[in-house]
């Protein structure tokens, strides 16, 4: 992996950290002081609390991806350390599609006139668990090429006992 793309993504993690902490803070904040009433439209006050759920997921992925990053920089991302982070990630993917199968349960009653809005963000919520089951089939691979860096270095050890 060149130096310019993990410099890219690690700058990506970074803003993409900063801006749900941010998120957080706004969403504590309306919490906690109450000045912005609910008008009886949304359910704001469940939407706050899942929308900080959701960026805490979103959190624990952006960390493990910034290992693995830093692992895969040093060359010891073939080991099984790297599973743990993985088995993170596809975690906190999962529970991004629950968060947002939360908000679409607490969304539908007002979309009762255009029922097409809860089905597309149902939608999303499986396309979500798309990407958890991509990153799952990832792992696979990963698991595969641990294996063989494994048995690689099995050989090398008997053909140096050989020599």
């Amino acid at each position: 992996m060149g130096k310019l793309a993990v410099a890219a993504l690690r700058a990506v993690l970074v803003v993409v950290f900063t801006g749900t902490v941010f998120v957080q803070a706004g969403m504590v904040w309306a919490l906690v002081s109450g000045k912005d009433p609910e008008d009886g439209s949304l359910p704001l006050t469940p939407l706050r609390v899942v929308t900080i759920l959701g960026m805490v997921s979103v959190q624990v992925a952006v960390v493990c991806v910034g290992r693995l990053v830093t692992m895969v920089r040093s060359g010891t991302v073939f080991s099984h350390a790297a599973f743990r982070y993985v088995d993170m990630v596809i975690g906190a993917i999962v529970a991004a599609s629950l968060v947002w199968f939360t908000v679409t349960a607490i969304n539908a009653p007002g979309q009762r006139d255009d029922p097409g809005v809860t089905v597309i963000m149902a939608g999303v919520g499986v396309a979500i668990l798309g990407v958890a089951l991509i990153v799952l089939v990832l792992r696979m691979l990963l698991a595969q090429a641990v294996a063989r860096d494994v048995e690689a270095t099995r050989m090398r050890a008997e053909l140096d006992e050989v020599i």
